[in-house]
């Protein structure tokens, strides 16, 4: 969210950054809130004045009723002066409600308008026009065929997707055996390599108040994410960023306890509306998984530095599992509304012998900070809104796809890296009961 401020004195700038983010639409927004911030803040200015007036003129009834034993004119000037305030206070009673509204319609306004872009994002307006940074590992396709995820799981007795759309519907799985150890070995090892990189392991309530959800993200999102609990305030997180950012929500931070660096663990419910496609089906695209998070809140000056910190750690880890990836910068209109910038790590698939995402990096500025109301103090006393980063650790079992096809091997057997080996009992490889 933007401050009001920045866009009264830079609206052509907030208009650029609309167009950047092929949302014309939007673009009669900031006409409309910089109108309805002029009016409350006129309206501000009125009752400050009426409010000033008021208490002199209740010393001035004081006084004059004081002198009305003496000169009985004096008492007609007080009850003149007592009608003047009563028709103030009905006044002010106006304005006051005026303020109210017009400060919601702002924030409702505000919500809507994207943040300000950072200038290294790339111009495009949709996915296809993100662009591909680096590779890591080298993509290898086999001589013999990788069969479909759900086929490898299922060779080792590890995936009921029946049983499960009888019990829940589609989107949903069990896991089974070696897979379910595999799932569990995944994230085990993801939250000791984020702890061992000095993040600090968090686990967070898993539903949020509708405050919350407003603070961290945008409607659209919200609408084709959350799932909302009948009859209650309450929404399951899509991630555990969520409830994380929500746990500083109108809190001060002193500079010196900055940066917080936080890795989470917590399931994830996602609607996940639209279309699936075929390399959707199985568990790439589900209403039920679990992720490893890290979460970050600093200064504006430490953001950039630590948004690659966050996109290396992924880098790392994958390779650290044999899994090669590449980096993929996000285009403008690829981003949230909230995102000053971001980019996906996307793993390498050689059933498909393209790269799909498993990780989005990114850094939101103070978007989330200012609609939580989430301030640090400096050193010089001057409280300022951080500024916050997240990005996936791991999110199996579409992690686990990744997995799988970069570790199998012709006879249907999948090796476990040496990283991997203790969270797996000692396991070096897992062998297929089929």
């Amino acid at each position: 969210m933007l401050d009001i401020k920045f866009i009264r004195e830079n609206p052509e700038i907030v208009r650029e950054n609309i167009k950047k983010k092929f949302q014309d639409a939007k673009l009669p927004l900031v006409d409309e809130v910089i109108r309805l911030d002029e009016e409350r803040r006129e309206a501000i200015t009125e009752a400050s004045t009426l409010r000033a007036g008021r208490n002199a003129m209740s010393k001035q009834i004081g006084a004059l009723m004081a002198q009305a034993g003496r000169d009985p004119s004096k008492k007609a000037e007080a009850e003149e002066l007592k009608n003047k305030v009563k028709a103030d206070a009905e006044r002010l009673a106006a304005l006051e409600e005026d303020e109210r509204r017009l400060s919601a319609e702002v924030r409702e306004i505000l919500l809507k308008i994207p943040q300000i872009i950072a200038d290294t994002v790339p111009i495009g307006p949709d996915d296809s026009h993100n662009v591909e940074r680096e590779r890591y590992g080298e993509a290898l396709v086999p001589e013999f065929p990788v069969p479909y995820h759900t086929d490898i799981m299922e060779s080792f007795g590890g995936l009921d997707l029946d049983s499960a759309r009888r019990v829940s519907g589609n989107g949903f799985y069990y896991l089974i055996g070696d897979i379910a150890r595999l799932h569990s070995a995944v994230l085990a090892y993801a939250r000791d390599f984020m702890i061992d990189r000095g993040f600090t392991y968090v686990i967070p309530p898993f539903m949020i108040h509708g405050a919350v959800v407003d603070g961290v993200m945008s409607f659209a999102e919200m609408d084709a994410m959350m799932y909302k609990i009948e009859g209650e305030d309450l929404y399951l997180i899509g991630t555990s960023e969520h409830s994380m950012i929500g746990r500083y929500g109108n809190t001060i931070i002193d500079s010196e306890d900055l940066p917080q660096t936080l890795t989470s663990y917590s399931p994830c419910f996602r609607r996940e509306k639209g279309a699936h496609g075929i390399e959707e089906r199985g568990v790439y695209r589900i209403h039920q998984f679990e992720k490893q998070e890290m979460v970050v809140l600093c200064t504006p000056e430490e953001g950039e530095a630590w948004f690659d910190k966050l996109w290396e750690n992924s880098v790392a880890l994958f390779r650290s599992l044999d899994i090669p990836v590449r980096r993929l910068e996000c285009c403008s209109g690829d981003l949230a509304d909230l995102k000053v910038k971001s980019c996906d790590i996307e793993a390498w698939s050689p059933r498909q012998e393209k790269y799909f995402e498993v990780c989005s990096c990114s850094l939101l500025g103070d978007a989330q900070a200012r609609r939580l109301g989430i301030r640090y103090r400096d050193e010089n006393g001057q409280n300022s809104f951080v500024h916050t980063l997240n990005n996936t650790v791991v999110a199996p079992p579409r992690m686990l796809i990744a997995f799988l096809e970069n570790n199998l091997n012709a006879d249907g057997t999948v090796n476990i890296p040496a990283a991997l080996s203790p969270y797996m009992g000692g396991k070096d490889k897992i062998v297929p009961k089929k």
